[in-house]
């Protein structure tokens, strides 16, 4: 089972995407931004969910 982290990650950057192209589609720069932030964020909670995994197969 994927570590919650990853599942969050992963819904965070797709909802950062979704901000982007709605501040793009209305020419909202801050809307572009905050979704551009979301998805980093969303990467990197991703990246550390994925990293959990890795210890914890490693362990079993």
């Amino acid at each position: 089972m994927p570590d919650h982290d990853r599942i969050e990650g992963a819904a965070k950057q797709a909802g950062g995407n979704i901000k982007e192209a709605v501040g793009k589609m209305t020419g909202d720069e801050k809307l572009k931004a905050e979704g551009r932030a979301d998805q980093v964020e969303g990467k990197v909670q991703n990246t550390v969910g994925g990293m959990k995994d890795s210890l914890r197969d490693t362990k079993h």
